[in-house]
């Protein structure tokens, strides 16, 4: 079977309720919830694109940006804010990021619909937890090599362990618990539609079009996903 056979996966049309649940969960899991009860795996998700920035870049593509959390830990210049984009698919997050961060490009779109910027036009994009939600992953990833720079460009992602045990433990005790008693409802529905792509699945794909310069695992550091929550990964167009 090839790569392409099971995409792009069919996402399940949500009911109108459906809609303004998953929108207001997104936004409140984020702005009220992760950084202020799982600080230290936030740190993790954005220090580590953080830290391995490339030494001389001035174009940022951060697709997924959602409230613009990633944003407070880039060591950014005047010209590097300026040139940086803020990618969100929800129009609520981008507003955030506009009122937040109005030195930045905020703008909303889809990083699988591509995006009207020419080849090669960034030097970095940053993708934190981002991959596990795109229904057709290759074709995004086929649309971040291209507006890449094909010398130096380097992509940074932070991906879930989903379907590892440890993660899956963990959500049962965190995020399935906080929507069920804000929502009333299953979980089941929201997360099998959000998190379409296991890990294993994103780390296929990224090696298609893609090299891996460094990668980190979290909080464990031992090279296993079930034993993780998180991984980290500095990537470079594939030549």
């Amino acid at each position: 079977m090839t790569s392409l056979a099971k995409w792009p996966k069919i996402v399940p049309p949500l009911t109108a309720e459906q809609a303004a649940i998953a929108d207001d969960f997104m936004k409140f899991w984020h702005g009220e919830i992760l950084s202020k009860r799982y600080g230290f795996v936030e740190q993790f998700n954005h220090r580590y694109p953080a830290r391995h920035a490339p030494q001389h870049y001035l174009r940022t593509l951060e697709i997924g940006a959602g409230l613009g959390e990633h944003i407070r830990h880039e060591r950014l210049t005047a010209e590097q804010e300026r040139n940086y984009v803020a990618l969100e698919l929800r129009q609520n997050m981008a507003d955030a990021i506009r009122s937040r961060f109005p030195r930045v490009v905020t703008r909303v779109g889809n990083i699988e619909t591509g995006l009207d910027y020419p080849d090669g036009h960034f030097d970095r994009v940053i993708a934190i937890h981002v991959l596990e939600h795109l229904p057709d992953l290759p074709k995004a990833l086929a649309e971040i090599r291209r507006l890449l720079d094909k010398e130096t460009g380097q992509l940074a992602v932070v991906i879930p362990c989903e379907s590892g045990l440890g993660y899956t433990l963990a959500r049962k005790v965190s995020s399935q618990r906080v929507f069920e008693r804000r929502y009333n409802s299953p979980y089941k529905w929201f997360i099998e539609r959000e998190h379409v792509n296991t890990a294993r699945e994103v780390l296929a794909e990224l090696d298609r079009p893609f090299v891996v310069r460094h990668r980190s695992f979290f909080p464990l550091l031992v090279p296993s996903i079930d034993l993780n929550l998180n991984i980290g990964l500095t990537l470079s167009p594939r030549r």
